[in-house]
This record gives structure tokens, sequence and C-alpha cells, in this order.
């Protein structure tokens, strides 16, 4: 695989469902500094959103999360895979996991205009370490 795969970090907090929940959040990120590797917004019931979000320094994140009161979720962590887009690269990065016998439950991924891509893979913690062994992680 030409693709560079790595251990993250993640972090989620839930927020109130409404127009510019996550713009304050990002926004204020930024001006803190904290750059991202990833983030999403999933919904998690009628009224409430799930912000994720893939810090790329992790001890900066946390250090700037104490300091402003932001109450969220983790470390927990996820699989980042970062390369050249080309037809069957997710698939290669499947099946390695699946020979080891590690189930997939989560992903999410998108190709940046054909130049590359950036994929997210949730393993349950008990298989955490056997989905980076055979992937070449460190």
């Amino acid at each position: 695989m030409a693709a560079r795969i790595r251990s993250v970090a993640y972090y989620y907090l839930t927020v109130k469902d409404q127009p510019g929940e996550a713009y304050r959040l990002l926004d204020r990120l930024a001006e803190l500094g904290i750059n991202l590797l990833a983030f999403t917004a999933i919904p998690i019931g009628p009224s409430t959103t799930q912000l994720t979000l893939f810090p790329e320094d992790e001890e900066d994140f946390t250090d700037m999360a104490k300091h402003i009161g932001l109450k969220t979720d983790g470390p927990h962590h996820a699989i980042l895979v970062q390369g050249h887009d080309k037809i069957g690269a997710l698939a290669e990065v499947h099946k390695a996991i699946y020979e080891a016998g590690v189930n997939v439950y989560a992903s999410s991924g998108v190709a940046a205009g054909g130049q590359g891509y950036g994929y997210i893979l949730y393993v349950r913690p008990e298989a955490f370490r056997q989905a980076t062994d055979a992937l070449g992680i460190k």
C-alpha cells in the first residue's frame, strides 16, 4: 500500500442541532491554532448533533480544551489513511484488516478531486492493536 496509514485520536461532543454550532467551534479552534486532521458532524437525535474532532496535535488540543472548558469525550482511537486516489485503494486497506480477522464497524472517506483521498476507519478497542499490526502501524 502506498498510502500513509496511522493511528489517530479523536474526541467528540454533543451540541444542539441549530445553525452555527459547528461554525462557532471550528472558528474557536482556528483562533486557538488547533489544526484538525478530520471533522465529522452527525445527528444523534431529533435535536442534537455529535461533533467529532481529530486534532493533529493531541496534547495541544487537550490543553486547549481544559483551558477553555470544552467538555469532550475521549481520547478514542481510529485509523487515518491518506494516499493518492486510485481504483481499489480502500479495498487494499480493508483486505489487510479482513485477513487479520478484524471487523471495521464504521468508516468515512472522501476523494480530493482525483489527486488524493482521506479515509477514517473505526474498529472496536479490543481489536485495535490487531488492526494496526495488520496495517503495519507502529
